[in-house]
């Protein structure tokens, strides 16, 4: 059922959704399709377009300047996770760049809410952004006279299955975390040279992920993850002042650990923190959680996962399944 006055163009073969669709797995530096979804149809300013015909103007300040945002959203069984979140989150960091978006919050979801429908499927990962829009070649955002939404449906597994059972292996990189005074990271900007930076270093360390230390030499987050540890019971993550960013994921930590009676304190935490750490994890919309078992070459606790990040997996695992807004809205019968 159509629900939005978007107009779908390169019209695909008519195919019914499958009730399961197949999630690739992949690690992220292997190369893959862009979205791994058969005719995908993307999204931009209203219009839906094939992967192959979706293009941007190069004069996009969201190109030439990385002068945009974005959110990564996941789905699950056939409903959006914590859509509202994102979107809160969308407009707060419009709002500081002084970006307009040009649309509702309810128009947005719903554009999302079609892009997956679109594209036939039940489980994935939607990449949204808003860019400044086109203008000329100068800085200055006021030459942009109307930003784009661009709404990207796509399948993702971003590790293999057997990383989540085994553990990553981290290492820490001589990229620092851009210091909030200079580019606050609660803006998620296109401009993310600076964890590309690290990833690359990570990448020659043949490392699963980087650890990112902010000017002060306290952990900040790594390329594109939270990081949290466990000492005692207890868990311990850096604060957002230290340079991370206000994850989505790394919230709902903080809920399960509530379930669970865990407590949770926001901290600076060194590199020797983590060294000492009975259990080492990761958050992000994209990895979701995932145990880390090495850092530096330091084996972290047994070098196995641990049991409180197990069953905070465990619980996440079943709140994707459970919770979010609804894709397919069922048809009433006549």
């Amino acid at each position: 059922m159509k629900t939005t006055d978007a107009t779908v163009l390169d019209e695909p073969k008519t195919h019914e959704p499958t009730a399961d669709a197949v999630i690739e797995p992949a690690v992220e530096s292997r190369p893959r399709p862009a979205t791994g979804v058969k005719e995908a149809k993307i999204y931009i300013d209203g219009k839906f377009y094939s992967e192959a015909n979706a293009k941007v103007s190069v004069l996009d300040h969201g190109l030439l300047y990385g002068d945009g945002i974005f959110e990564g959203i996941r789905f699950y069984n056939g409903r959006v996770f914590r859509l509202e979140e994102h979107l809160s989150r969308l407009w707060d960091s419009a709002r500081s760049i002084c970006l307009e978006i040009p649309m509702t919050m309810r128009e947005m979801t719903e554009a999302v809410l079609e892009t997956i429908r679109q594209n036939h499927l039940r489980d994935g990962y939607i990449r949204l952004l808003v860019t400044r829009g086109i203008g000329n070649l100068g800085l200055n955002p006021t030459q942009c006279k109307r930003p784009s939404v661009i709404i990207i449906a796509a399948t993702i597994a971003l590790y293999h299955p057997d990383v989540y059972r085994k553990g990553l292996a981290i290492v820490t990189c001589a990229t620092r975390r851009s210091n909030p005074a200079a580019l606050n990271p609660a803006v998620k900007s296109l401009n993310y040279l600076n964890n590309v930076m690290a990833r690359i270093e990570a990448n020659l360390a043949r490392a699963d992920e980087a650890l990112m230390l902010n000017d002060a030499g306290n952990v900040a987050e790594c390329t594109a993850d939270n990081v949290f540890v466990v000492k005692r019971g207890q868990i311990f993550t850096p604060p957002i002042t230290a340079g991370a960013l206000r994850g989505i994921t790394r919230s709902i930590v903080f809920e399960i650990a509530a379930e669970l009676g865990i407590k949770v304190s926001e901290t600076d935490i060194t590199r020797h923190d983590v060294f000492v750490a009975d259990e080492c994890f990761l958050t992000g919309t994209a990895a979701e959680i995932i145990p880390v078992v090495k850092a530096d070459g330091r084996l972290i606790g047994n070098g196995k996962p641990g049991p409180i990040t197990t069953r905070t997996m465990a619980r996440f695992r079943e709140m994707t399944r459970e919770t979010g807004t609804p894709i397919f809205v069922p048809r009433l019968r006549d």
